[in-house]
């Protein structure tokens, strides 16, 4: 079966475009994305390529005054709000790049019956990160305060794939570690994107954690522009890994809860996304000065076991299937 077996093919475009998206950009999400049946690929490029393409509306420097840039940004933010509302309405998008983003995205969400508050959580975050909008924020004084941003930012992104990929039990039990498996990504993201993310005048990674060890924005300053690190802020970011990985822990068990032909993918992504934070600890949480990177053969190496595992749960799947349906 291919990817766009069952898909109008008047929508075959729009989620080829997506695909390229994923393909381009999303280097783990995609290699992921391949572990998974072929008939569960295109709504994920779809979620994905809608997410490429708000990422790209709320690119802004890192100046914190309100520039003509950043309300350009909140402007476009708000019209696509609209179009996308507009979209899961029934609406007919045009023909452009983004309108057929949008056409693939209105199909999956119906097909999958995926909440539209899902779509709306996420664009209210990506609000909080332009400057001169009412929500937004440079900066987290605790983990609480994060999760709001985190919420739309990433939970809800693995509720939106839970539909896609298929429970063995009731979608509400695996609700919980689904949400946890977004944040945990998140955090990841923030840990090893620290550096770059100062040089846009954010900081994610809370405030009062990183006081609780010394860390002030001076030291991270300090850090970034000389390419050194400090004893404390090694202390608060190993602090910071544990923390995370903890949130890994309570998502771990919800891998179990889905569909048998979807775990690989998600299983590759768990163990891929955690080696970035090993990554980051063999690397002496130099994260202001490199970025943490987990190596093509490594990838490799743990993608190609889980697609033999993928093959395998695949052919058992058809065979219950062809099982039902003689039984039929």
């Amino acid at each position: 079966m291919g990817e766009l077996d069952g898909i109008d093919p008047g929508l075959h475009p729009a989620y080829r475009l997506c695909r390229s998206l994923n393909a381009r950009h999303g280097k783990t999400y995609f290699l992921a994305t391949r572990l998974l049946p072929a008939s569960r690929r295109a709504g994920v490029h779809a979620l994905y390529g809608f997410a490429r393409m708000v990422d790209d509306v709320v690119d802004v420097g890192a100046d914190l005054s309100v520039t003509p840039t950043d309300r350009a940004a909140a402007h476009s933010l708000d019209m696509l709000e609209t179009r996308v509302r507009a979209a899961l309405e029934g609406g007919a998008p045009g023909h452009s790049e983004s309108d057929l983003v949008l056409r693939a995205l209105a199909d999956t969400t119906a097909r999958y019956d995926i909440p539209h508050d899902y779509h709306y959580a996420f664009l209210h975050s990506m609000r909080m990160d332009i400057p001169g909008t009412a929500v937004f924020r440079s900066r987290y004084r605790t983990m609480s305060e994060l999760s709001e941003y985190m919420y739309g930012s990433a939970a809800v992104i693995g509720l939106q794939m839970l539909p896609i990929l298929g429970t063995t039990g009731s979608l509400d039990d695996a609700v919980a570690p689904a949400r946890a498996l977004g944040e945990a990504f998140q955090l990841t993201n923030f840990i090893r994107d620290m550096g770059e993310d100062l040089d846009r005048d954010r900081i994610y990674l809370p405030i009062d954690e990183l006081e609780a060890f010394g860390v002030d924005e001076d030291l991270l300053r300090y850090c970034r522009g000389t390419g050194g690190t400090d004893t404390r802020l090694v202390r608060a970011l190993a602090h910071l890994v544990a923390h995370t990985r903890a949130v890994y822990r309570t998502a771990e068990p919800g891998i179990a809860m889905l569909d048998p032909v979807a775990r690989p993918a998600i299983r590759t992504a768990f163990v891929l996304y955690a080696d970035i934070l090993r990554e980051v600890e063999e690397g002496g949480y130099r994260v202001l000065d490199e970025r943490a990177v987990v190596s093509r053969r490594r990838r490799l190496a743990v993608a190609i076991p889980q697609l033999v595992v993928a093959g395998w749960a695949s052919v058992q799947s058809h065979r219950a299937g062809s099982r039902q349906s003689r039984a039929a």
